[in-house]
């Protein structure tokens, strides 16, 4: 079972609809021991990099789930800014981030001035690995909307990366822990099947 983790912030609904349309069972839930039960984790995370943290960081199961991540090595997967809060610290803000990947969240500075920031829309995605949540893709397209990217201090925690303007990496991992950049819940097909191997992992 999934534990969407509900901090306040991010799509919620949408996410346990997709979970629920690829036969994955997950429950919306901020519940110490609903926490301490789940096999995987996803954290959502739309809006500010500061206000993001700080509110996950200040939810009554963090210490829990920090535990159940990094301890007992369940998986996690972090969309959008919960992508972003896996990493070191943002230029968007002044907090602390996770640090549980070794990354800084960096914002868009493109040669191509006539590019739009926020990037926004579909985009097409290489994987560095296609054994796990890229697994069985026939395409590998997703939907973006972001200003910030993350940029790994290490090259293999990066497991996907996209072109805008130039090359930046919208998807990351270490062990147990995942992030991706865009938004699976709204990449129909392809993000349902990223979203079914994450379940199956």
């Amino acid at each position: 079972m999934i534990a969407i983790l509900d901090y306040g912030i991010g799509n919620l609904k949408s996410i346990y609809n997709m979970f629920k349309k690829v036969g994955v069972e997950s429950i919306v839930t901020s519940d110490i021991e609903t926490i301490k039960k789940a096999d995987k984790y996803l954290l959502p995370g739309v809006g500010s990099f500061d206000h993001g943290i700080n509110s996950l960081k200040n939810a009554p199961f963090f210490e829990t789930l920090e535990k159940e991540v990094l301890e007992n090595k369940k998986p996690i997967l972090g969309i959008c800014l919960g992508m972003q809060l896996l990493t070191n610290s943002s230029e968007e803000g002044k907090e602390q981030g996770l640090g549980w990947i070794d990354a800084q969240t960096m914002k868009f500075d493109l040669e191509d001035k006539s590019l739009s920031i926020p990037h926004m829309g579909w985009n097409k995605t290489k994987p560095t690995n296609t054994d796990d949540i890229y697994k069985d893709l026939d395409e590998n397209r997703f939907y973006f909307v972001h200003s910030y990217h993350v940029v790994c201090k290490d090259d293999k925690n990066i497991l996907a990366t996209a072109n805008y303007g130039k090359d930046f990496t919208c998807s990351i991992y270490k062990d147990n822990i995942y992030g991706v950049q865009f938004h699976p819940e709204k990449s129909h097909k392809f993000g349902m099947q990223l979203l079914k191997n994450f379940g199956e992992l």
